[in-house]
């Protein structure tokens, strides 16, 4: 592999890596944000659910205008969009303001994550598994090690430096990418001869418009509902506009030429439907954990920053190191039983954070969190390996995009699932409760992936 390559990658690495690294630089920060703008579990969730709801939008829409104007442009405009929010946030008067800056730095980052591995493919191509392999860690490596760098930010600089941090990372990215990554003339033509209309058809603004409604007000109602204890009026309002939108969007998406979110390939391919089903619970598990944990060990167990991101380092770690062993057996042994070890370890793991309290080891944590990160190495390879061998070749680009969709609603399920429990703050009987959900989940994951598998369908619907 060539020089260039090597700096090409790396420039495409440090950019898709601050999609992660904000993720999880977040899950430190909850206890903190609650405690400077007094606020609730439920509302402060909010800096959660902005920030996945943005990126299960952006990063389909993205993809699709990096075919209009070009991946090394959106490339660069997602580095400043990230830049410039990066840099705003820490000047947020408010928690309100928080939120916007946050939305936009999702987009940014989302611009980067959409079009990175696709730059790669296309202006690599020589040793492309080892190049996307290498992409590969740079997002779990900054998965794995964004609760420790947050934590260490936190206790010395306080929540403003999880935004700061940024800019070096971003500052490197787009000097290495200004000049590593390769221009795209032709896009020029294709994207000035389409109108305005034309292209919010193409992307399906109709469909993004509804998908979004739907999403923020049914978690508006029912974090509402949880916050007041009563179902009122408006609770039921806003309630029914989320269910009239989420109704008018599956209507649309069945009848546009260019869906969002193509449904109808649910039908007519069972079990890549099973396979993003299983995804979504996964995340839901997973990130109920990675966010839940944090707010344990801080509010319960009264740990500073730097000790709950060093014991949550367990997590990301267990997870970095058990995924390259994950794909060498399911490379020899298939997905089925690396599955079903993956939802026997989270079972596990959901009934360990049953057993935990105030006095609780810490090797208890340690343990449930280990688990979880080996189950996730397993999860990361078997759950894309399951969706290729159920999806034909010509509907990838399709299934990849419903699978991303699947991941980030898992996320919003998880954030929504601690939102609910725990309501103004984290306790052991709410953090018993919470485990007691995710072993049910845990366990329905067992039976899913016992199941006899059906033949994906071929007639269109």
């Amino acid at each position: 592999m060539n020089a260039r390559n090597i700096w090409l990658m790396i420039s495409v690495g440090l950019g898709i890596m601050l999609n992660p690294l904000n993720s999880s630089m977040i899950s430190i920060a909850i206890a903190r944000l609650q405690h400077v703008y007094q606020l609730d579990v439920t509302t402060v969730s909010w800096i959660i659910f902005s920030f996945y709801i943005a990126s299960a939008v952006a990063q389909p829409v993205m993809g699709k205008c990096s075919d209009l104007f070009g991946r090394r442009k959106i490339f660069l405009i997602g580095l400043v969009v990230v830049f410039v929010s990066s840099m705003l946030a820490p000047l947020s008067p408010g928690f309100s303001w928080l939120i916007v800056f946050r939305i936009v730095q999702s987009v940014g980052t989302s611009m980067m994550v959409a079009v990175g591995m696709a730059i790669v493919r296309i202006h690599v191509t020589e040793k492309q598994a080892a190049a996307l392999s290498v992409l590969a860690m740079f997002l779990s490596g900054a998965a794995a090690v964004g609760p420790f760098i947050g934590g260490v930010l936190i206790h010395w600089w306080d929540w403003p430096s999880i935004f700061l941090v940024n800019i070096p990372f971003v500052i490197a990215s787009f000097i290495f990418a200004w000049k590593t990554i390769p221009k795209e003339e032709s896009f020029k033509s294709t994207s000035g001869d389409m109108s305005i209309r034309k292209w919010l058809l193409l992307i399906d603004a109709p469909g993004i418009l509804l998908f979004t409604v739907a999403l923020v007000t049914l978690l508006i109602s029912l974090l509402s509902v949880k916050s007041t204890g009563h179902l009122s009026t408006w609770h039921l309002m806003v309630g029914g506009i989320g269910l009239i939108a989420l109704a008018t969007f599956i209507r649309h998406e069945l009848k546009t030429p260019s869906p969002f979110i193509p449904l109808r390939a649910f039908a007519i391919y069972p079990e890549m439907t099973w396979v993003n089903v299983q995804f979504m619970l996964v995340n839901t598990l997973f990130y109920a954990l990675f966010f839940g944990i944090p707010s344990y060990l801080q509010q319960v167990r009264h740990l500073n920053e730097i000790h709950t991101g060093i014991i949550m380092l367990t997590l990301g770690l267990c997870s970095l190191i058990s995924s390259p062993l994950a794909g060498r057996w399911i490379d020899k042994s298939g997905t089925r039983l690396a599955l079903i070890l993956s939802a026997v370890l989270m079972t596990f793991g959901s009934v360990l954070i049953i057993t935990l309290n105030e006095a609780s080891p810490m090797s208890s944590v340690i343990l449930a969190l280990a688990v979880f990160g080996i189950s996730n190495g397993l999860n990361s390879v078997g759950m894309q390996a399951a969706l290729f061998k159920s999806t034909p070749k010509e509907m990838i680009g399709v299934s990849s995009g419903i699978f991303n969709t699947s991941r980030y609603l898992g996320t919003i399920l998880s954030s929504l699932l601690i939102g609910i429990i725990m309501g103004d703050t984290f306790s052991v009987m709410g953090i018993h409760l919470l485990g007691v959900i995710l072993t049910v989940f845990a366990t329905s994951l067992i039976i899913m992936n016992l199941r006899p598998q059906r033949s994906s369908g071929t007639q269109a619907l």
